[in-house]
């Protein structure tokens, strides 16, 4: 019997709201538009495990298959070359292919496999390439464009990629040989900290929508609660009002469900088009899990049924009228300190026990009392407001206006800024634990760019060659200064040590002086001049003892490898003579020093008139470049000079500090969900607005007709806005940090900056300023003469 009543009484509430007239269809339309925004945003939420996990699989598809090792080449097999490249902050990346038969696996994404100095590459990188910003790229890239990858190569839409089939790949600089693609590698456990991360960031990030969703279904509060007083005088009971009252904010829920769904189905559409700090999506990748769709779709009728029935009971509805606020009673303080209190309780106890080397944590006290925590500071809002506008009095008639307003209804005003102080209060937290985990997951490197941006190796050039390479970049556009290094090996002359197998080695560095100084310190420096330099065991390179037992003042050294491996790369005949070097005698023994890349280098440094370079065994030319900063381009015009000398050299850019990947997508996650909540507040703030403008349309009205300034309205809109705004972010502040605190206790971490939350408060600050003024349109149409109209 209550089941057939309540279905009768939500079923008629149902018909209210989109039967009752223009203001009813309106607070319907104003609920559903509120509910599916929140909507379509839990729905992309839910959609980003699968949208990283078919990442994950697009990457693993297209990779050269590496769980078996290719050597005898067949039909079938290819050589392999990854070689990405950086253009203008973008990471192109290209694989470049030689078959070594006539039926070579077809790249994933491709249709046939390209011929010889041919290209398959992305849609975005076509783009590129067909439009004046990608002409230096263009240069770098000297194939012809064959066709177009599919999505099965690409990891998105806005994915810049290349496979290229080459001629010149051979043992000496290719990654492997494969004979199909697709691998998978086993994924690593994440650090614990990390898992930490993840988990209050999902919660401080998903919450605020919960909370605008509460907010939406009690949009037109007033007009509704009119209506069911007219209700009460032709017969309805309490219960019966209640239960209709539910059945409206149910109605606007259900059609906020498939507005939501019409958002989310129209947002996956263009996902390909956006890219939201480095990430995007095809559309068939956008799909929710099922089970966290099903929990979003069901929460959300079920709320808006529980927040209806909560807020009537604070108001008697009676058949001559509402009693709303006559004499309210105080909010009480206690229990909203109390779930504080239990949130901090729960969070407590795991002070000091997220360890670095855990890869799992408790999750379930985490959420609940980081929930408990951020709802405590949710319902403190309402009193706070309440608390504060009671003290706020003389001022300008704007002033006086917005002050009086908020007096009257200051529960509404806290409802439309609560999911502010939610999304404030979790960014802050988040913030201070980026602040303490960064040290642990930003590593020094030990480069200096002051010395050198760029470095730049090839294989097998002569001394000329590696003169001409410099000569290169030293003309190229952008380049301050090149220096050049031809690095080699020498060896230990004779018969091998008993029980060894190998002859001990050095290395060995030719360059002019300036270059040379580069890896040591050097006395004093001329052409002719030889060199020793130790590292003394520096980041582990050999004892000096062992370097100094090859090559050391006035020793001979062999400048080919006396005794190669049977199984090396081919070698001159047997009878053919080693060529030796004589050490001079006036050799200096040098401290090495890091070089750009902060590496310690040992062994001989030489000039060039010092040794025939033409006798070294396949030497290695590495340049260091240091960037002219006037120039925008200059890194991409080195990288072109690269790859017009040998499209095989590897590039370097040099740089002080380096993040760790898990970190740095965590991070990229986390910034994506961050904006898409801001973009939410900002919305559902903007809509609560309209709908309480809406709501005062005959009071607006009147203060016009009867001569109040429609500059003084528009300024106590602002002041409505902003003292409620201004009072969460100050409670966000407070709670933040202090959330902050105990997460960071969590892993033994301090408090870096305690002033993290000076850019939350600017973006509060930004968003009471573009509320008014998207909101100032709407005012201004409210309060023409006409709104005095009644029928």
């Amino acid at each position: 019997m209550k089941l057939r009543v309540w279905a009768r009484d939500l079923t008629l509430g149902a018909r209210f709201a989109v039967t009752g007239g223009r203001p009813g269809l309106l607070r319907t339309l104003l609920t559903a538009t509120g509910v599916g925004f929140g909507v379509a945003l839990l729905l992309l939420a839910a959609s980003l495990p699968n949208m990283l996990f078919q990442r994950e699989v697009r990457e693993a598809v297209r990779a050269v298959d590496a769980s078996r090792e290719v050597t005898a080449p067949g039909p079938g097999t290819f050589l392999h070359l990854t070689r990405a490249t950086t253009y203008r902050d973008d990471v192109v990346s290209g694989l470049l292919l030689q078959p070594d038969g006539d039926a070579p696996p077809v790249p994933p994404g491709a249709t046939a496999f390209p011929r010889t100095g041919e290209m398959l590459v992305s849609p975005a990188l076509r783009e590129l390439l067909d439009s004046p910003e990608g002409a230096l790229l263009e240069e770098r890239l000297p194939y012809e464009v064959a066709g177009t990858l599919g999505k099965d190569g690409l990891v998105g839409p806005a994915d810049l990629r290349y496979v290229a089939h080459v001629d010149f790949l051979d043992a000496g600089n290719l990654d492997g040989r494969g004979e199909r693609f697709g691998w998978s590698v086993p994924e690593e456990p994440m650090n614990a900290f990390l898992i930490l991360l993840v988990v209050v960031a999902c919660v401080v990030l998903l919450l605020p929508v919960l909370v605008f969703i509460a907010t939406a279904v009690r949009f037109g509060g007033e007009q509704r609660d009119r209506r069911l007083a007219a209700l009460r005088l032709v017969g309805a009971d309490v219960p019966m009002t209640r239960r209709i009252a539910a059945g409206e904010s149910l109605a606007g829920a259900l059609l906020g469900l498939l507005a939501g769904a019409g958002l989310f189905a129209a947002a996956r559409q263009f996902a390909g088009s956006f890219t939201i700090w480095d990430v995007n999506a095809f559309p068939s990748d956008v799909v929710p899990m099922p089970a966290l769709a099903a929990l979003a779709l069901a929460a959300v009728p079920v709320a808006s049924v529980v927040v209806t029935l909560v807020a009537l009971r604070g108001v008697a509805i009676e058949p001559l009228g509402v009693v709303r606020a006559a004499a309210p009673r105080r909010r009480r303080l206690w229990w909203r300190l109390l779930l504080l209190a239990a949130g901090a309780a729960l969070l407590a106890p795991l002070m000091g026990r997220v360890a670095v080397t855990e890869t799992s944590i408790d999750t379930v006290p985490v959420v609940t009392g980081t929930v408990l925590f951020l709802i405590g500071l949710t319902t403190l809002l309402p009193w706070l407001v309440e608390a504060g506008v009671k003290r706020l009095h003389a001022g300008p008639v704007a002033w006086q206006l917005a002050v009086r307003r908020l007096q009257l209804s200051s529960g509404t005003a806290a409802r439309a800024v609560s999911g502010i102080v939610v999304a404030a209060t979790g960014a802050i937290a988040l913030q201070m634990l980026f602040q303490a985990m960064e040290r642990d997951f930003t590593l020094p490197t030990g480069e200096d760019p002051s010395r050198a941006r760029i470095a730049v190796g090839f294989r097998d050039r002569t001394a000329d060659e590696a003169r001409d390479i410099t000569a290169r970049f030293t003309r190229t556009e952008g380049v301050d200064a090149a220096t050049s290094i031809l690095e080699s090996h020498v060896w230990r002359p004779g018969p091998l040590e008993e029980g060894k197998d190998f002859a001990p080695s050095a290395s060995i560095r030719v360059g002019d002086c300036s270059s040379l100084r580069e890896f040591a310190t050097l006395p004093s420096c001329r052409d002719g001049d030889v060199f020793v330099a130790l590292a003394h065991g520096a980041q582990g390179s050999p004892d000096d003892a062992r370097v100094t037992a090859v090559a050391r003042p006035g020793a001979t050294v062999a400048l080919r490898d006396p005794h190669p491996p049977k199984d090396g790369p081919e070698r001159p005949p047997a009878d053919t003579p080693v060529p030796l070097w004589k050490l001079p005698a006036g050799t200096k023994v040098v401290d090495s020093r890091p070089d750009p890349t902060g590496m310690y280098q040992y062994g001989v440094l030489a000039t060039p008139s010092a040794i025939d370079t033409g006798l070294l065994d396949t030497p290695y030319a590495q340049n260091m470049i240091r960037l002219d900063p006037a120039v925008p381009d200059a890194a991409d015009h080195v990288r072109n000079t690269t790859a017009a000398v040998d499209p095989t050299a590897w590039t370097k850019d040099l740089k002080d500090i380096e993040r760790d990947a898990a970190f740095s997508s965590v991070r990229t996650g986390i910034l994506v969900g961050s904006t898409l909540t801001m973009l939410l507040v900002a919305a559902s703030l903007l809509v609560t607005t309209l709908e309480q403008l809406r709501d005062r349309k005959r009071l607006l009205s009147s203060l016009v007709a009867f001569g109040t300034r429609r500059s003084t309205l528009s300024w106590s809109v602002l002041w409505q806005t902003a003292v409620p705004i201004a009072l969460g972010l100050a409670l966000a502040v407070v709670g933040g940090l202090g959330l902050g605190v105990v997460l960071l206790k969590m892993g033994g971490q301090t408090v870096q900056d305690w002033w993290v939350f000076l850019p939350v408060v600017g973006v509060g600050a930004a968003l009471i300023g573009l509320v008014t003024l998207l909101s100032m349109p709407a005012l201004w149409r409210l309060m023409r003469a006409d709104g005095l109209r009644t029928e």
